[in-house]
């Protein structure tokens, strides 16, 4: 089952301004779906990239 949060739920959990977010979407460095006009992510795919960035800074 998908959890779906929009670009605020994500802002709130990743504790970044939006603007941040919308620069990383435009840069490709992560990943979201638009519904209606809304950007939509998926949190599995969230935590997911987390930690393979996690990984990378190590």
């Amino acid at each position: 089952m998908y959890s779906l949060m929009d670009l605020e739920e994500l802002a709130g959990y990743l504790r970044l301004k939006k603007q941040t977010i919308y620069n990383w979407l435009h840069e490709s460095k992560i990943s979201g779906i638009k519904v209606g006009g809304v950007w939509r992510f998926d949190k599995k795919d969230v935590d997911k990239w987390l930690r393979a960035r996690y990984r990378k800074a190590k």
